[in-house]
């Protein structure tokens, strides 16, 4: 399996579903919005492992899934299936970004079953569409739903992810958990009330290959009604994958069979032997409708493979609900962790140790981005470095990073001990030696940069000299807030230029001042989160107080800084509107250099040169349209083909600067215009713009901003 150029890992895959009506003859009630509710129907049963009526419980189920509904009068069934399955990348360091979509395929099934356990599935519709280049291919039983809620042992991705792990409700199950009542609910319909039973399971060896999660069950028949669970460590046989979530939901057929209604399945990969904050997901949802019952299934039916395909020429002509993939998928595709999912994994988490669900404490590779490994500056050179990386155990972890560059002869380098829970909460503390960039917002991405740096001469960087020790705290989300309070000491110094590019010359280094700091510091990111109208917001603000002394003088003197930052998104069937803007401020009085707010360059003033203006309080912002125009495509073998368009972004800019420093070129407002064009996927973004007021025309090409966490 290969994925996203140099920095997204593959995965397999996860599947999503649309619902449809039943017909008159079929009825099917929902009781997703039932189980939602459990605890807060009825009070808590207080939990007690393996008490004679959860046992009770739960060998009457077990009996009833042994029997397979044989000597019921659900003879066969058949049902329409309709689902997604879609790859997603997910960068930046913590994945507090929503995934992006990597590639989505639409699926239409037959679905036919025929007691005891016969069940075929045949494929009569798929289309997909392709955002990023990729060669992905799923495992056949990814391409259709669960049958059943799972034989006595369970597979997964044809044995590869998943195999041989015991069933819960099986006679190997009932020896190799612990079961425990949680909660209860009721749903009542016209004729009866149903009460549903809420049974934890938890494995009773956390080492071995075993499921953790819960199954919900009609205390009357002792019928499935939803099983959602996750798995142990062990019982991954593919060692990349970082998180395996399935939740089957079952709707009540004829009145009395709980049949296959919606499932979801999420699988979530990243490197194992390197670190990058990159991971590959799929999601798999689908809805199941229609169902005709007992109509004589014949077994000629079910010969030869479970899951098959009809002719392309039957597939091409289904009729799907929509005109593109992209506009029947669910809008909640992107977010970061899907709802039900989320419940899974916070399930398995409370249910066994830490340890159980922790990858092997390995020494690993580890990196911020591509450039962790080779960078170029004009303050370096050539700059080699690499990154390793343990797991102790208990969400301890330790790490280490170093660079040497090999024009100024010196080394940088961080030594780290973190500590993490499964929220995101945690603590970490490094010491460190390292280049910084006085930039708030970067003006390029850095491989671009170390590119143009060597051959041209042009480094967007403000790189200085820091030294010292702090100690991080981050603190769980909180209504989809992340905060971080850091304490750091610090000794700043300038750096100058020690590198020749192979053309050009190199402005001089940013003259920061020598400095020991103590600084503390608080940052809140909004991430992005899907507002009214399909509106995408994110955002962070960041607050810092400094006390400086001078290494020169011995002057002591305290400032604060406030940056902030807002993007806004909407799409429409026209377009896509896209609106940044930051803003940075100090307090009044002389402050370092390294500490300013910069402005200049194709991210805070295209038309304007890098860093023109510089002082204690500013400000930038650019509104841009987004419309997709023709464009040739192009082959990539077996990662696919370009899009036959490209997309063109006419925007408007402009920044303000006031309390200008001596290092700045001007003041005021500074508004600007321009055009880009995303080609490729939208990978590569060209620029050209031209400054109003004093300014000029610029020229800029870089990689889509959304992948400069990665590089």
């Amino acid at each position: 399996m290969s994925g996203l150029s140099l920095f997204v890992v593959r995965l397999r895959l996860h599947l999503h579903f649309r619902i449809a009506r039943s017909t008159a003859a079929v009825r099917l009630v929902s009781v997703a919005t039932a189980i939602a509710l459990l605890g807060a129907a009825l009070p808590a049963h207080a939990q007690r492992w393996n008490d004679d009526s959860t046992r009770a419980l739960v060998a009457r189920a077990t009996e009833r899934r042994a029997r397979q509904l044989a000597d019921t009068a659900l003879v066969d069934y058949r049902a329409s299936a309709h689902g997604f399955l879609t790859f997603l990348a997910q960068l930046g360091e913590g994945f507090t970004e929503p995934p992006r979509i990597v590639k989505a395929d639409e699926i239409a099934l037959e679905v036919y079953w025929r007691a005891p356990n016969l069940s075929k599935q045949r494929i009569v519709g798929r289309r997909d569409t392709l955002l990023l280049p990729t060669d992905i291919n799923y495992h056949r039983d990814h391409l259709g739903i669960v049958q059943n809620n799972f034989p006595g042992i369970i597979r997964l991705g044809d044995g590869d992810e998943v195999r041989d792990v015991p069933h819960p409700l099986s006679a190997d199950g009932l020896a190799a958990y612990d079961f425990a009542i949680s909660d209860s609910t009721q749903i009542r319909l016209p004729d009866r009330t149903i009460d549903v039973i809420e049974v934890r399971v938890r494995p009773r060896d956390d080492r071995q290959p075993r499921v953790i999660g819960a199954v919900f069950i009609d205390r009357a028949e002792g019928q499935v009604v939803r099983m959602a669970f996750n798995f142990t460590r062990a019982a991954y046989l593919d060692r990349d994958l970082e998180d395996l979530s399935i939740v089957l939901e079952n709707g009540l057929v004829g009145a009395r069979f709980w049949l296959p209604r919606r499932q979801e399945i999420e699988i979530r990969r990243t490197g194992r032997w390197l670190e990058l904050p990159a991971r590959g997901i799929i999601r798999g949802r689908w809805e199941i409708c229609c169902y005709e019952i007992n109509r004589g299934i014949d077994l000629s039916v079910f010969r030869g493979a479970e899951i098959v395909q009809a002719s392309p020429a039957l597939q091409r002509a289904h009729q799907w609900p929509s005109v593109g993939i992209l506009d029947s998928l669910p809008p909640d595709v992107r977010a970061v962790a899907d709802e039900d999912v989320r419940r899974v994994q916070e399930e398995a988490r409370a249910l066994v140790r830490a340890d159980a669900l922790a990858r092997a404490r390995t020494l690993s590779l580890t990196a911020r981005g591509v450039s962790d490994f080779a960078r170029v500056t004009r303050a370096e050179g050539l700059a080699l470095g690499a990154g390793a990386a343990r797991r102790l155990g208990a969400g301890l972890r330790v790490a280490g990073s170093g660079r040497w560059g090999f024009s100024d002869h010196q080394p940088k380098g961080e030594a780290s001990l973190s500590w993490q829970r499964a929220s995101g909460a945690g603590a970490w503390l490094r010491a460190y030696r390292a280049y910084r960039d006085a930039s708030d917002d970067p003006e390029t991405s850095t491989v671009v940069n170390s590119l143009a740096a060597q051959e041209f001469g042009t480094d967007r960087t403000e790189p200085y000299d820091v030294r010292g020790a702090a100690l991080h705290v981050e603190l769980a989300r909180y209504r989809g807030l992340l905060a971080r309070v850091e304490l750091a000491a610090e000794r700043q110094r300038a750096v100058s230029v020690r590198a020749s590019p192979a053309r050009g010359v190199f402005e001089p280094t940013l003259p920061a001042a020598r400095l020991r700091t103590t600084r503390a510091t608080l940052r809140v990111d909004r991430p992005t989160v899907l507002a009214w109208a399909a509106t995408e917001l994110s955002g962070r603000i960041e607050i810092r107080g400094a006390l400086v002394e001078s290494r020169v003088d011995g002057t002591r003197r305290a400032f604060g800084r406030a940056f902030a930052e807002l993007q806004v998104e909407r799409p429409s069937t026209a377009g896509r509107f896209v609106f940044r803007s930051t803003a940075g401020a100090l307090t009044a009085g002389e402050v370092p250099p390294q500490d300013l707010v910069f402005l200049g360059g194709p991210t805070t003033g295209p038309g304007y040169a890098y860093h023109q203006f510089a002082g204690s309080l500013g400000a930038s912002a650019r509104a841009e349209w987004r419309q997709s125009v023709p464009f040739p495509s192009l082959g990539l073998g077996r990662f696919g083909r370009t899009p036959r368009a490209a997309t063109l972004a006419p925007y408007l800019h402009t920044m303000y600067l006031a309390r200008p420093s001596v290092l700045s070129r001007g003041t005021g407002w500074r508004p600007s215009v321009g055009t880009a064009a995303l080609l490729f996927f939208d990978l590569l973004r060209l620029d050209v713009a031209r400054g109003v007021r004093g300014g000029g025309w610029t020229f800029s090409i870089d990689v889509s901003r959304d992948f400069w966490s990665v590089l």
